[in-house]
């Protein structure tokens, strides 16, 4: 049974050779803040300090929201990154999330910008398939070995 079935389909996924898709433009990215805003205060209450959300300061006498010397940065739409660069990862890619082989499909024709990320959810059998037919597209997937038994049996 094993001989008549084609031989692709028992390649595991570090068998299988990904070409080396570049990206179509490599931008430095240049982010104007790589802090988090912190809310004010934030450190005077335990239950803020596990993760820090913005709030916009709306008191009266607020120093931060009147913009005193000196003091932290109110968020606004000034602080954004540049559009090209915005949610490029390191690699060049901006990420798409994909549950099945079939939504690679999506990327043919953007398989120079995006880069695939299986999703969390997805079964090791479903991700085979998917790292396989990503070959075969020429797409990048960024988490291929992840949740694959490498084991084999003998």
């Amino acid at each position: 049974l094993a001989s008549s079935l084609p031989r692709t389909l028992f390649l595991l996924p570090e068998q299988v050779i990904m070409p080396a898709v570049k990206p179509l433009v490599r931008r430095k990215e240049a982010k104007k803040k790589t802090t988090p805003f912190k809310r004010f205060q934030w450190d005077r209450h335990a239950k803020l300090n596990q993760r820090v959300t913005w709030r916009k300061p709306r008191g009266i006498d607020s120093c931060i929201r009147r913009r005193f010397k000196g003091r932290p940065d109110l968020v606004n739409v000034g602080f954004r990154n540049n559009k090209k660069t915005r949610h490029v990862l390191p690699n060049g890619f901006k990420k798409f999330r994909v549950f099945n082989a079939r939504e690679l499909d999506v990327l043919l024709m953007q398989n120079r910008v995006y880069a695939a990320e299986i999703a969390h959810g997805v079964s090791s059998r479903k991700r085979m398939a998917i790292v396989q037919r990503a070959a075969q597209l020429n797409i990048k997937v960024t988490n291929g070995n992840a949740k694959i038994n490498t084991e084999e049996s003998s």
